[in-house]
């Protein structure tokens, strides 16, 4: 018998006409990994809600969903609570106590568990996931990876059958969104959980996948295995380039078999059937503008006067013109160094300058005036109103100029759209002031691929108008597609700052899925283009 089995599910939100889902019917087994995955807006976060009765949002229902055989409304409010776990996409809006060991404990308190059954699996809990070492410290002072952990420790503590994960590492570091997936797999097989995960970052979850489910426009597209699924993509091309990297690169260069899925399947591809006596891209000389867009000297900050510092000695240029992403592990600084850039925090020591002008000397708000301007990373702090048209509107956005399509969320609340589309809606807000600099916090944080590629093409196309761009980002791709130089945050400093072909081959870690499946047999490759243009040049094996 199925854990779960949803049967003609379609639903429409109280304030809407059109049907947010249509007629969705599946069965997830015990002790499945299911990967579910669309593009923004496509109903996903709908669906796993209505899958935790606690979450479901308003509006109109229509056909079955039965957790282990019998229907979700029919379950009591102690079963539904624990036996459905539920990790959200942005860590802070789940944590709801003030030290960790309370938020590992407060579940199993409101189900007046027996204190000796909490302290023992409390301490089970925070042992299997490596939380002791701060285990009594204050959530304000965790990294955005660790309150993840701590989220997934506080579900796991309720002993759910199935774990529900809306994006978890959207907001995650490449190494420390590995280890989140990697415990993922971990509790799926060795505790037998039952997972369904909603991700935008396919390359590392859909080899774990036992299936993987694709939706679009509300509807259920495809429920396979993944090779399968991936293969009935291929009609699709806004989903299909959505894909792991092996997938989109072996659908180029015009393969017609099962596609491979992960770095080690595209690797042995490669090697199969392309040589490598070319071996090299050619590297093309970068030089920036003399003119300097923003400049940090030696800048220290903390945010409590007897605290640690957050910023160390912090010195780097950005030129006129240039696109400069910053990269790093939660915690590091990043954000922090755009909020002292946009002027919103004050260093105790160094200088920040502007275009040449120290922050301090923009008098009444002229920083702001067509010269600097902010997209932070948490967007919903950016609207004030209550549809997307009035937030737009009130922005002075231009709704038929925008390079993206909105029309469909005007009559919506901006808090009720997709987390990718309050991204889009967010943008074109902050564009809406013509900034010369242009500060992004993690700008295609819930994006799918399609809706990626359009905000590249959009910044682009801005620094081609001569805007300069600063992206503090955890997405490499995105980084390597973009940037002119590239930067590695570190304990409160930048440790280099490179042209993204030498900052990807030399990095282990925070390097590209190109480089991770070429590196010694081709070098320096870091993107897609590169790797075909060296496959072109060197052509088949015969």
């Amino acid at each position: 018998m199925a854990l779960l089995t949803v049967k003609n599910l379609s639903f429409t939100y109280a304030t809407e006409q059109g049907e947010a889902l249509h007629d969705i019917s599946f069965d997830i087994e015990n002790g499945e990994f299911i990967v579910l995955c669309g593009a923004t807006g496509c109903g996903k976060s709908t669906l796993l809600r209505l899958l935790k009765r606690e979450l479901s949002p308003m509006g109109e229902k229509t056909g079955e969903i039965f957790f282990d055989g019998k229907p979700l409304e029919g379950l009591s409010a102690k079963d539904s609570a624990s036996l459905i776990g539920y990790v959200m996409q942005q860590p802070e809006e789940q944590i709801v106590t003030d030290k960790v060991w309370h938020e590992l404990a407060f579940g199993l308190e409101n189900q007046n568990v027996p204190q000796g059954v909490i302290r023992r699996r409390v301490a089970e809990m925070a042992s299997y996931f490596g939380i002791e070492d701060w285990f009594l410290s204050d959530v304000s002072a965790l990294s955005g990876g660790q309150k993840q952990l701590l989220n997934l420790a506080s579900v796991m503590v309720m002993q759910p059958k199935l774990l529900l994960l809306d994006e978890p590492t959207a907001q995650l570091d490449p190494i420390t969104a590995s280890d989140f997936i990697a415990t993922l797999k971990k509790l799926n097989r060795e505790l037998g959980l039952t997972i369904l995960l909603i991700e935008h970052r396919l390359e590392e979850v859909i080899p774990l996948c036992d299936r993987l489910m694709v939706m679009e426009n509300g509807a259920l597209l495809a429920m396979d295995m993944p090779k399968k699924a991936v293969a009935q993509l291929r009609e699709h091309p806004s989903l299909f380039w959505g894909m792991p990297f092996a997938v989109r690169l072996s659908h180029k260069l015009g393969y017609e078999g099962d596609a491979p899925l992960d770095i080690r399947e595209g690797r042995m591809f490669l090697e199969k059937n392309y040589g490598n006596t070319l071996r090299d891209v050619p590297e093309i000389p970068y030089e920036p503008a003399k003119e300097k867009a923003l400049s940090f000297r030696h800048i220290y900050f903390r945010y409590e006067k007897n605290g640690e510092d957050i910023l160390t000695d912090l010195d780097f240029d950005v030129y006129e013109n240039e696109i400069f992403c910053i990269l790093g592990g939660n915690g590091s600084g990043k954000t922090t160094t755009l909020s002292i850039a946009s002027g919103l925090f004050t260093p105790y020591h160094g200088d920040v300058r502007v275009f040449g002008k120290k922050i301090k000397d923009y008098k009444n708000g002229t920083l702001y005036k067509e010269c600097l301007a902010l997209l932070p990373q948490d967007v919903q702090t950016v609207f004030l109103r209550n549809t997307v048209r009035e937030e737009l509107f009130d922005a002075g956005v231009d709704i038929s100029a925008l390079p993206y399509d909105l029309s469909p969320l005007l009559h919506r609340h901006p808090y009720d759209v997709s987390g990718g589309e309050r991204q889009l809606v967010a943008l074109a807000k902050v564009l809406a002031g013509k900034p010369r600099l242009l500060l992004l916090d993690e700008p295609t944080k819930g994006l799918d691929a399609s809706a990626k590629a359009r905000v590249i093409g959009i910044l682009k196309d801005l620094k081609a108008s001569g805007v300069t761009i600063v992206a503090v980002t955890h997405d490499v791709e995105f980084a390597a597609g973009l940037a002119d130089r590239t930067a590695l945050f570190f304990r409160g400093s930048i440790v280099c700052a490179e042209t993204p072909r030498r900052f990807f081959a030399e990095n282990h870690f925070y390097t590209t899925s190109a480089s991770r499946m070429t590196r010694g047999y081709y070098e320096n490759a870091v993107t897609e283009e590169d790797i075909l243009f060296l496959c072109e040049q060197n052509g088949r094996k015969r």
